[in-house]
């Protein structure tokens, strides 16, 4: 199992504390029957924090005008609205809301040249809820090719309060490569051209880089 390069730290972390628990319970309960299942609550933790930072094998969907997702998780959102920062006008905006169970690896939706990013602090709202994409921190990137420009944010929630973002301006990237990371649970928002022709309904379970969200148009 491959594990996020901007993990390590965090793993360190809980299995430093882990293995601290296991002594303490090990050293200063006698009872056998007592301390083993004590001892599944630090090891259950340190399980989890490899199985959750997994970076899983994607296919890459072909075609410059197919815009895959950015992340696992369901699809919360698809309306039209308008966009103030980056598209300043009417496009239409697909969410995806990430649990805990999800992976939390972000990947390109399409390939092309990196036109914007930049990182917003703010609040720590629970991700779903609809002001959460202007008042929670987050970071928005746009990237754009022949068919036009996807924009995104990546939307930190309550627990979720670190965002990584490789975005660079000027850069080329290619899509269903990674391109961040949210820790513990979030939401993505792509904003796409209004004549986009979307592929997903509200409550799809998707894929980072393998569901097509979009299919954009000259």
């Amino acid at each position: 199992m491959i594990i996020h390069k901007d993990c390590y730290g965090t793993i360190l972390l809980v299995w430093l504390i882990g293995g601290a628990l296991l002594f303490l319970i090990l050293r200063f309960i006698p009872w056998a029957f007592l301390a083993y299942p004590l001892c599944t609550i630090p090891l259950f933790f340190m399980g989890f924090v490899m199985f959750f930072f997994r970076v899983p094998k994607r296919l890459n969907i072909e075609g410059e005008n197919v815009v895959t997702s950015v992340a696992d998780g369901q699809v919360c959102v698809i309306e039209k609205v308008y966009e103030a920062e980056y598209i300043k006008g009417e496009c239409m905006q697909v969410s995806v809301y990430m649990d805990f169970f999800n992976v939390h690896v972000n990947y390109w939706p399409i390939s092309g040249e990196v036109t914007y990013h930049r990182y917003h602090p703010g609040k720590y709202m629970l991700a779903f809820l609809p002001k959460a994409s202007e008042l929670n921190e987050h970071t928005s990137v746009a990237i754009r090719n022949i068919y036009g420009d996807v924009f995104f944010k990546q939307i930190a929630g309550t627990f979720a309060r670190r965002i990584v973002c490789y975005a660079k301006p000027g850069s080329n990237e290619t899509k269903g490569s990674q391109c961040g990371i949210i820790k513990f649970g979030s939401r993505i928002d792509m904003y796409l051209p209004l004549d986009a022709d979307i592929k997903v309904e509200i409550g799809d379970c998707v894929r980072g880089s393998e569901t097509v969200i979009a299919e954009l148009k000259k």
